[in-house]
Parts: C-alpha cells; structure tokens; sequence
C-alpha cells in the first residue's frame, strides 16, 4: 500500500525565485486588484507565457496571504516606555485583529519583550500591513513572526 503524498514549504526569499514565479504571483495579484479584466490581460500585461501562469499559480503564495484567517504569534521588542503594549494592541484591535493571548517579560535594560498570538480571520487589509504599522511605531526595535496555525 502507497503512503499518501506529503506536500512540504518551503519560505523563500523572493530574490532567489526564478522570473516566472515572480511574474506568476505578480499576475494573480493585478487580477485580485481587479487590475485588468481577464487572464490574457494580465499574463500579456506580465510579458508571462499562459502555460507558465497555469504551471505555477496553484502553487505559489505571497507569505502575508496564506496567513490570513489564521492564528498569528508575533513577538516584539521594544522600549520600555509607558503606553507602548497598549498602542501596538490597540493597533491590532484597529484592524479587526481577534487578540487572543499577551505574555510580556520583566524589561531588563530597558527594553520589553512581549508575545502577542492573534486571530486574523476579520483581519481588514494584510498580516503584513500590521506588522509594517507596528514596526514604524516610535520605540519598536523588532517584530518577528514566531508562528501560526
């Protein structure tokens, strides 16, 4: 009796991705953009060859995009000031982010390290859109994901 099949990821950066992948995640996005109307349109708009876009586009995903309606775990460095847990909470909130759990270290040297998880599900625009606000934020030194499910 065969074993089923396992599919494996992979998370690559976009620089090393051959031209067609690149140009394959680039059509499906002017098409859910509502860029241009039809598949022919956008692969033309591409300069990418139908077969290619066909071959590739059940298969490739932007990061931010798999994660939406998913729990997302993020942990964040910052500085210790008053207000910072609250702005970063509150910018999730904003965006319909579901927070489910907070756990903040002691600060140690003034700086604060928290672990927020997060349902996305509602989420209005990308995971990654938040995670940018975040990150722009005064007194943010780094926001990594740590997970998801």
């Amino acid at each position: 009796m065969a074993k089923p099949k396992k599919d494996k990821f992979y998370l690559v950066q976009e620089d090393i991705l051959p031209e067609a992948i690149k140009k394959t995640i680039k059509v499906k996005e002017i098409l859910k953009l509502g860029e241009v109307k039809t598949i022919n349109e956008a692969v033309e708009k591409m300069d990418l060859s139908r077969s290619a876009y066909y071959k590739y586009k059940d298969y490739v995903f932007p990061f931010f995009e798999i994660a939406q309606g998913k729990i997302v775990s993020i942990t964040v460095s910052m500085s210790n000031e008053s207000g910072m847990l609250s702005s970063i909470l509150k910018t999730i909130a904003d965006r319909n982010g579901s927070i489910l759990t907070i756990n903040q270290d002691i600060p140690l040297q003034g700086i604060a390290n928290v672990s927020i998880s997060f349902e996305t599900k509602e989420l209005q625009g990308s995971l990654e859109d938040v995670l940018n606000e975040i990150r722009s934020m005064k007194g943010i030194i780094r926001v990594e994901i740590l997970g998801q499910a």
